[in-house]
Protein backbone atom coordinates (compact mmCIF):
# COMPACT_ATOMS: atom_id res chain seq x y z
CA UNK A 1 0.00 0.00 0.00
CA UNK A 2 1.35 3.55 -0.97
CA UNK A 3 1.75 5.57 1.89
CA UNK A 4 1.65 3.18 4.83
CA UNK A 5 3.54 5.43 7.46
CA UNK A 6 0.56 7.49 6.70
CA UNK A 7 -2.13 5.13 6.67
CA UNK A 8 -4.09 6.24 9.25
CA UNK A 9 -4.94 9.68 7.12
CA UNK A 10 -5.86 7.99 3.59
CA UNK A 11 -9.32 8.42 4.38
CA UNK A 12 -8.88 11.96 4.88
CA UNK A 13 -9.37 14.45 2.01
CA UNK A 14 -9.85 17.86 1.16
CA UNK A 15 -12.66 20.00 -0.71
CA UNK A 16 -10.82 22.37 -2.89
CA UNK A 17 -12.11 25.93 -3.23
CA UNK A 18 -13.83 27.29 -6.36
CA UNK A 19 -13.10 29.26 -9.44
CA UNK A 20 -9.62 27.44 -9.30
CA UNK A 21 -7.28 28.02 -12.58
CA UNK A 22 -5.60 24.64 -13.80
CA UNK A 23 -3.18 23.96 -16.65
CA UNK A 24 -2.69 20.67 -17.92
CA UNK A 25 -4.69 19.20 -15.08
CA UNK A 26 -2.43 21.45 -11.78
CA UNK A 27 -3.90 24.01 -9.99
CA UNK A 28 -2.04 27.43 -10.89
CA UNK A 29 -4.31 30.09 -9.50
CA UNK A 30 -7.00 30.67 -6.52
CA UNK A 31 -9.68 32.79 -7.16
CA UNK A 32 -9.16 36.46 -8.87
CA UNK A 33 -12.33 37.64 -7.12
CA UNK A 34 -10.27 38.00 -3.69
CA UNK A 35 -7.29 40.42 -3.25
CA UNK A 36 -5.22 37.48 -2.03
CA UNK A 37 -2.06 35.28 -2.96
CA UNK A 38 0.63 32.89 -1.25
CA UNK A 39 4.07 33.05 -0.51
CA UNK A 40 5.45 29.61 -2.05
CA UNK A 41 9.71 28.21 -1.85
CA UNK A 42 11.30 25.30 -3.27
CA UNK A 43 14.34 23.78 -2.54
CA UNK A 44 16.32 20.88 -3.40
CA UNK A 45 20.43 21.63 -2.50
CA UNK A 46 20.86 25.27 -1.25
CA UNK A 47 18.97 26.87 1.54
CA UNK A 48 21.50 30.10 2.11
CA UNK A 49 18.05 32.63 2.73
CA UNK A 50 16.83 30.08 5.17
CA UNK A 51 17.35 32.33 8.27
CA UNK A 52 16.47 35.98 6.15
CA UNK A 53 13.32 34.08 4.99
CA UNK A 54 12.17 33.23 8.56
CA UNK A 55 12.55 36.10 10.13
CA UNK A 56 11.22 38.39 7.13
CA UNK A 57 8.06 35.52 7.56
CA UNK A 58 8.10 36.04 11.19
CA UNK A 59 8.04 40.08 10.76
CA UNK A 60 5.19 39.76 9.13
CA UNK A 61 3.15 37.51 10.55
CA UNK A 62 3.32 35.48 6.99
CA UNK A 63 3.06 31.94 7.11
CA UNK A 64 4.53 30.59 3.39
CA UNK A 65 4.56 27.13 1.55
CA UNK A 66 7.90 25.13 1.60
CA UNK A 67 8.30 22.52 -0.90
CA UNK A 68 11.37 20.47 -0.17
CA UNK A 69 12.50 17.37 -1.98
CA UNK A 70 13.09 14.05 0.18
CA UNK A 71 17.06 14.80 -0.74
CA UNK A 72 16.36 18.09 1.33
CA UNK A 73 14.80 16.22 3.89
CA UNK A 74 16.82 14.05 4.09
CA UNK A 75 20.50 15.82 4.36
CA UNK A 76 21.53 16.43 8.23
CA UNK A 77 22.68 19.80 7.91
CA UNK A 78 18.64 21.05 6.77
CA UNK A 79 17.32 19.32 9.64
CA UNK A 80 17.45 22.73 12.22
CA UNK A 81 15.68 24.20 8.68
CA UNK A 82 12.80 21.95 8.01
CA UNK A 83 12.50 21.55 12.20
CA UNK A 84 12.69 25.81 12.46
CA UNK A 85 10.16 26.27 9.32
CA UNK A 86 7.47 23.50 10.60
CA UNK A 87 7.64 24.95 14.12
CA UNK A 88 7.13 28.13 12.80
CA UNK A 89 3.66 26.91 11.28
CA UNK A 90 4.77 26.87 7.71
CA UNK A 91 3.14 24.57 5.23
CA UNK A 92 5.67 21.52 4.59
CA UNK A 93 5.29 20.17 1.33
CA UNK A 94 6.60 17.71 -1.06
CA UNK A 95 9.28 18.61 -4.55
CA UNK A 96 10.18 14.87 -5.63
CA UNK A 97 12.48 12.66 -3.30
CA UNK A 98 15.39 13.25 -5.65
CA UNK A 99 14.27 16.47 -8.27
CA UNK A 100 13.72 14.08 -11.39
CA UNK A 101 12.67 15.56 -14.72
CA UNK A 102 9.50 14.28 -14.90
CA UNK A 103 8.64 15.31 -18.83
CA UNK A 104 11.24 16.88 -21.55
CA UNK A 105 11.91 20.86 -21.59
CA UNK A 106 11.64 20.52 -25.38
CA UNK A 107 8.34 18.33 -25.65
CA UNK A 108 6.21 18.26 -22.52
CA UNK A 109 4.06 15.78 -23.47
CA UNK A 110 7.07 13.36 -23.68
CA UNK A 111 7.22 11.63 -20.63
CA UNK A 112 10.72 11.37 -18.87
CA UNK A 113 9.08 8.83 -15.93
CA UNK A 114 6.88 5.92 -15.74
CA UNK A 115 3.76 5.81 -13.47
CA UNK A 116 5.56 2.95 -10.98
CA UNK A 117 8.29 5.54 -10.82
CA UNK A 118 6.49 8.65 -10.00
CA UNK A 119 4.72 7.15 -7.32
CA UNK A 120 7.84 5.86 -5.99
CA UNK A 121 9.53 9.50 -6.14
CA UNK A 122 6.45 10.75 -4.37
CA UNK A 123 6.07 8.07 -2.19
CA UNK A 124 10.12 8.32 -0.88
CA UNK A 125 9.44 11.85 -0.58
CA UNK A 126 6.71 11.70 2.16
CA UNK A 127 8.77 8.86 3.99
CA UNK A 128 11.38 11.47 4.20
CA UNK A 129 8.92 14.15 5.52
CA UNK A 130 6.98 11.34 7.86
CA UNK A 131 10.30 11.29 10.13
CA UNK A 132 9.33 14.94 10.81
CA UNK A 133 5.81 14.27 11.23
CA UNK A 134 4.52 15.01 8.40
CA UNK A 135 2.18 13.20 6.59
CA UNK A 136 -0.65 13.71 3.13
CA UNK A 137 -2.90 14.71 6.11
CA UNK A 138 -0.43 18.10 6.41
CA UNK A 139 0.78 18.42 3.01
CA UNK A 140 -1.62 17.76 0.16
CA UNK A 141 -0.76 20.15 -1.89
CA UNK A 142 2.48 18.68 -4.53
CA UNK A 143 4.57 20.83 -6.44
CA UNK A 144 6.58 19.06 -8.88
CA UNK A 145 10.53 19.18 -9.41
CA UNK A 146 11.34 22.18 -12.02
CA UNK A 147 8.00 23.08 -11.88
CA UNK A 148 7.47 21.26 -15.10
CA UNK A 149 5.07 18.26 -15.40
CA UNK A 150 2.19 17.34 -17.73
CA UNK A 151 -1.88 16.19 -17.42
CA UNK A 152 -0.53 12.59 -17.16
CA UNK A 153 1.44 13.61 -14.17
CA UNK A 154 -1.23 16.02 -12.67
CA UNK A 155 -3.39 12.85 -12.96
CA UNK A 156 -1.35 9.86 -11.66
CA UNK A 157 -0.75 12.49 -8.66
CA UNK A 158 -4.59 12.99 -8.25
CA UNK A 159 -4.58 8.99 -7.82
CA UNK A 160 -2.64 8.91 -5.09
CA UNK A 161 -4.84 11.43 -3.09
CA UNK A 162 -2.81 14.37 -3.87
CA UNK A 163 -3.11 17.43 -5.37
CA UNK A 164 -0.90 19.38 -7.98
CA UNK A 165 0.21 22.69 -7.56
CA UNK A 166 2.50 25.16 -9.61
CA UNK A 167 3.36 28.67 -9.72
CA UNK A 168 1.51 31.86 -11.52
CA UNK A 169 3.27 33.01 -14.46
CA UNK A 170 3.44 36.05 -15.91
CA UNK A 171 6.26 37.65 -12.62
CA UNK A 172 9.66 35.99 -13.45
CA UNK A 173 9.77 35.75 -9.34
CA UNK A 174 10.54 31.67 -10.44
CA UNK A 175 13.71 33.21 -12.10
CA UNK A 176 15.23 33.78 -9.15
CA UNK A 177 17.82 30.75 -9.56
CA UNK A 178 19.06 32.22 -12.93
CA UNK A 179 22.70 33.01 -12.53
CA UNK A 180 24.88 35.58 -15.08
CA UNK A 181 26.35 32.76 -17.29
CA UNK A 182 23.29 32.22 -18.03
CA UNK A 183 21.41 32.93 -22.12
CA UNK A 184 18.45 34.43 -20.18
CA UNK A 185 19.78 35.62 -16.07
CA UNK A 186 17.23 38.17 -14.55
CA UNK A 187 18.86 39.90 -11.86
CA UNK A 188 16.75 40.88 -8.06
CA UNK A 189 15.67 44.40 -9.51
CA UNK A 190 14.63 42.88 -12.62
CA UNK A 191 12.68 40.44 -10.88
CA UNK A 192 11.04 42.74 -8.71
CA UNK A 193 9.84 45.61 -10.52
CA UNK A 194 8.59 42.47 -12.88
CA UNK A 195 6.20 41.64 -10.38
CA UNK A 196 4.88 45.27 -9.23
CA UNK A 197 4.57 46.36 -12.94
CA UNK A 198 2.32 42.90 -13.58
CA UNK A 199 0.55 43.66 -10.47
CA UNK A 200 0.11 47.40 -12.00
CA UNK A 201 -0.92 46.74 -15.56
CA UNK A 202 -2.95 43.47 -15.01
CA UNK A 203 -6.55 43.64 -14.58
CA UNK A 204 -6.80 41.19 -11.86
CA UNK A 205 -3.07 41.87 -10.49
CA UNK A 206 -1.91 39.16 -8.29
CA UNK A 207 -5.14 38.03 -6.73
CA UNK A 208 -5.17 34.58 -6.24
CA UNK A 209 -0.90 34.36 -7.49
CA UNK A 210 0.92 31.37 -5.96
CA UNK A 211 4.06 33.40 -6.07
CA UNK A 212 7.57 30.95 -6.23
CA UNK A 213 10.98 31.53 -5.53
CA UNK A 214 13.79 29.56 -3.97
CA UNK A 215 14.88 29.27 -0.29
CA UNK A 216 18.43 29.10 -2.38
CA UNK A 217 20.03 29.55 -5.16
CA UNK A 218 24.00 28.68 -4.99
CA UNK A 219 27.41 30.38 -5.15
CA UNK A 220 26.83 31.38 -8.60
CA UNK A 221 24.39 34.08 -7.94
CA UNK A 222 25.43 36.96 -5.62
CA UNK A 223 22.38 38.92 -5.87
CA UNK A 224 20.07 37.05 -3.86
CA UNK A 225 16.35 37.73 -4.55
CA UNK A 226 15.53 36.59 -0.71
CA UNK A 227 17.05 39.94 0.39
CA UNK A 228 14.17 41.79 -1.24
CA UNK A 229 11.23 39.84 0.24
CA UNK A 230 11.02 42.51 2.78
CA UNK A 231 10.33 45.00 0.87
CA UNK A 232 8.49 43.14 -1.73
CA UNK A 233 5.96 42.33 1.22
CA UNK A 234 5.86 45.59 2.45
CA UNK A 235 4.81 47.17 -1.31
CA UNK A 236 1.72 44.17 -1.75
CA UNK A 237 0.82 45.13 1.53
CA UNK A 238 0.73 48.52 0.79
CA UNK A 239 -1.02 48.08 -2.12
CA UNK A 240 -4.06 46.02 -0.24
CA UNK A 241 -2.72 42.64 -0.52
CA UNK A 242 -3.58 39.74 1.91
CA UNK A 243 -0.77 37.08 1.93
CA UNK A 244 -2.27 33.72 3.69
CA UNK A 245 -1.48 30.71 3.92
CA UNK A 246 -1.54 28.64 1.15
CA UNK A 247 -4.50 26.37 2.40
CA UNK A 248 -6.29 29.38 2.80
CA UNK A 249 -6.33 29.64 -0.70
CA UNK A 250 -6.76 26.68 -2.02
CA UNK A 251 -9.44 24.89 0.23
CA UNK A 252 -12.75 25.57 0.85
CA UNK A 253 -13.34 27.27 4.31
Amino acid sequence: MLFTSCKPDQSVKIELADELLYVAGGIVRASTQKKQLSLVFTAHEYAEGYEVLKQTLKKHNIHGALFFTGDFYRNPSFTHIVEGLKNDGHYMGAHSDGHLLYCAWENRDSLLITKAELVKDVEDNYKEMNRFGINKTDAPFYLPPYEWYNDSIAAWINEIDLHLINFTGGTLSNADYTTPNMPRYYPSDTIFNRILKYEEYEPQGLNGFILLTHLGTGPERSDKFFNRMDALIDSLIARGYSIVPLRELLEKQ
